[in-house]
């Protein structure tokens, strides 16, 4: 809103001056018959340093700006309407890749027309590493896209509970300390493969949904425990974060758990129009703002930013 006032107010300006200098004789010389056009050898007022021209602004000038004015307020436009991106992760890994649990797929990369691809930095669940993160890093930046990431948060297994039930802020002593540790550990282990990868960027996405052979416990409290340290971690090291998920799937996880962080919401296979309608407040996961929404078509993940949503807080560039 700012930059179109200053469009109107440098318009209005432009006209006053340029109506100045085009309404004929001033009153008085009328009056007399008299005509100010001045002789071919004695130039112009401004020439000649006539009083107060070095404060009177050029009409060229005053053009300019409000030209620049008018762009900066069609990128700000554009910047949000809905923008056309896609997720990548391990199932897009050539094959042979990946834990026995989750082996790699080697299923397409996104389209050429996504302008943004969000990167998974998991093999599946907490403690893995995408086995080619460095490979589709480097993939998106020779295509000039811009970057995201999120991480698969998952329940621990009895050894993983064990190994860093004191690896965090909380009191291990605990089970709901040692649960909050054990995902402060996940995403810890999750920036560790981002610096290895030279993945920059500014925010990571919760993914919070079941898990295969990972199953999430009974305990909701439990859970939202382990969700609870793992956006902590990311938090301390300075991250932005938010929630990929459904309002059905998080419920299920952690009950009425809520983060109230800006939410990535999912919608299927279905159509770009659905994902649209799934920004929508009758979506909402935990009570935070949408920002991207996901749909599947062509065997791609495909996700496009809300309307009226500015997404590149979020992205890093290429």
């Amino acid at each position: 809103m700012s930059l179109l006032r200053t469009l109107i107010a440098l318009v209005m300006a432009t006209a006053l001056l340029l109506g100045c200098g085009s309404g004929g004789d001033e009153p008085a010389e009328r009056e007399a018959g008299a005509s100010k056009a001045p002789s071919q050898d004695s130039g112009s007022d401004r020439d000649r340093g006539a009083p107060g021209d070095a404060n009177r602004p050029d009409t060229d000038e005053l053009e300019s700006l409000a030209k620049e004015a008018e762009e900066e307020a069609v990128k700000a436009s554009k910047a949000r309407r809905p923008l056309l991106g896609a997720d990548a992760g391990w199932p897009q890994c050539r094959k042979g890749l990946g834990i026995p649990e989750r082996p790699t797929q080697g299923q397409p990369m996104p389209l050429p027309e996504a302008r943004y691809v969000i990167l998974g930095l998991t093999n599946g669940p907490g403690f893995t590493r995408n086995p080619c993160l460095p490979w589709q890093v480097r993939w998106v930046r020779e295509r000039g896209m811009l970057l995201g990431a999120y991480a698969v948060v998952s329940y621990p297994s009895a050894a993983q509970l064990r190994k860093h039930r004191d690896d965090g802020p909380y009191a291990g002593g605990t089970r709901i300390g040692a649960l909050r540790n054990v995902g402060y550990a996940q995403s810890r282990a999750n920036l560790t493969t981002m610096k290895r990868a030279k993945l920059k960027v500014p925010a990571v996405w919760l993914d919070v949904e079941p898990v295969t052979i990972w199953e999430w416990s009974p305990d909701r409290l439990a859970n939202a425990a382990v969700v609870e340290g793992a956006a902590r971690a990311y938090r301390d090291a300075g991250y932005r974060i938010g929630v990929y998920s459904t309002a059905h799937l998080w419920e299920l996880i952690v009950g009425g758990f809520r983060l109230g962080v800006p939410e990535w919401r999912a919608a299927g296979e279905t159509s770009r129009a659905e994902a649209l309608r799934r920004c929508g407040r009758d979506h909402s996961i935990q009570g935070g703002r949408p920002i991207l929404s996901q749909w599947v078509a062509l065997d791609r993940d495909q996700n496009v930013t809300c309307p009226g949503v500015d997404a590149r807080p979020w992205l890093a560039k290429p």
